[in-house]
């Protein structure tokens, strides 16, 4: 990690010792500030102390779950944008749906090497989006969602009004997994009754404007902005 300002906080619960030392170590090593919990309750409690820019939880750990420890952070304004990672040796589809539902970013099962480890969350961070009032900066990529103007290496994309929605709910968290539901929702609203094949033409044609890699598919989940 290289960075000019203060190092990432990140906040690591599993009620696992050794693989806790373990990310410890590595995290640590990496330069990130780490704290550690070996609770869902000593999460929660840590998070509202430390206010973390990301959180490292485990599924299945005593006290509150992580999914439950998710579910309260997501429900304070103060965790909104905080990035939140589920890793666990739970791998089966439901659990990782469940895991994005609740308001995770992203989904990592175990085991998972360190060093692969540091470099999802490197890239997670990476993401972070420079916002400036109403203009999203990605890069090359700038999305004005007054104006509704998008540019990309200062050129002008035309986009409809609903790509222009969908591309800026995508990029407005890029690492997260949106749900095809949660899609439907806020770009079209409950009122205006859309199939799923909705979703796929729109996000055909955005990825013919700005190239088929802004946008990634994650099967039988939704869609992620990976520009």
């Amino acid at each position: 990690m290289n960075q000019e300002a203060r190092p990432f906080t990140i906040l690591v619960a599993d009620d696992e010792l050794d693989i806790l030392e373990i990310l410890n170590f590595n995290l640590q090593a990496e330069g990130y500030n780490v704290i550690k919990a070996t609770n869902g309750n000593e999460a929660v409690e840590l998070a509202r102390i430390h206010n973390p820019d990301l959180i490292i939880l485990d599924v299945m750990m005593p006290g509150k779950t992580g999914f439950e420890v998710c579910k309260i952070l997501r429900a304070d304004k103060a965790f909104e944008n905080t990035i939140i990672i589920f890793l666990t040796a739970l791998n089966d589809d439901s659990t990782e749906i469940k895991g994005l539902e609740t308001g995770g970013d992203d989904y990592i099962t175990k085991p998972i090497s360190p060093k692969v480890l540091i470099s999802r969350v490197n890239a997670l961070f990476r993401r972070i989006i420079k916002e400036t009032g109403s203009v999203l900066q990605i890069g090359d990529l700038a999305i004005d969602r007054e104006k509704y103007i998008v540019t990309l290496k200062d050129q002008e994309i035309i986009l409809a009004r609903k790509e222009f929605e969908l591309l800026a709910l995508l990029a407005s968290k890029p690492s997260k997994v949106f749900l095809r539901n949660e899609i439907l929702d806020k770009v079209w609203g409950t009122e205006v009754i859309v199939g799923d094949r909705t979703i796929d033409v729109h996000i055909r044609k955005i990825r013919q404007k700005l190239g088929d890699d802004c946008i990634a598919t994650v099967k039988g989940v939704g869609y992620k902005f990976k520009m």
